[in-house]
C-alpha cells in the first residue's frame, strides 16, 4: 500500500475499493460476525480478512474476538471526519461559483450597455 499521511487519506483509500465499501454498508446494519460479513463474496477467507485489516487500519471498523468468532462494527466517529472534509469542500466549491455567476452576469450587463442600440 502507498504512503498515507492522515487518518483522512487512510479512510479514503480503504474506501476506493468496491469490496470494501459493501462490507461498510453492510456493517451500517449492524454488527456481524466475519464468516457472515464474508459470505457473500467470492474470495478465500484469507483475502477477505485483508479487506478488513485496511478498513480497521484506518478506524473505520473494530473488530473483536467473541468466543470462536470475530465480529467487527463500525466505527461512526472515522466517517465524520469524511463527511466534515467532503461538506468543507462543498462550500468551497459553491462559493467559487457563486463568485463566478456573480463575475459573468456583470460582465454581461457590462456588454449589454456597451453595445449600441
Amino acid at each position: 500500500m502507498p504512503y498515507h499521511s492522515t487518518p483522512l487519506d487512510l479512510a479514503f483509500h480503504a474506501l476506493s475499493d468496491p469490496t470494501r465499501r459493501a462490507v461498510v454498508s453492510r456493517l451500517a446494519q449492524g454488527e456481524v460476525p466475519v464468516s457472515a460479513l464474508a459470505e457473500p463474496f467470492d474470495m478465500a477467507l484469507p483475502s477477505f480478512a485483508q479487506h478488513l485489516k485496511v478498513l480497521e487500519q484506518c478506524g473505520l471498523i473494530v473488530s473483536e474476538k467473541r468466543g470462536r468468532s470475530r465480529w467487527c462494527k463500525l466505527v461512526p466517529a472515522r466517517f465524520d471526519e469524511a463527511a466534515d472534509w467532503m461538506e468543507a469542500e462543498r462550500r468551497r466549491w459553491a462559493e467559487r461559483l457563486d463568485r463566478l455567476e456573480v463575475y459573468l452576469d456583470k460582465n454581461e450587463e457590462d456588454e449589454a450597455h456597451d453595445k449600441p442600440a
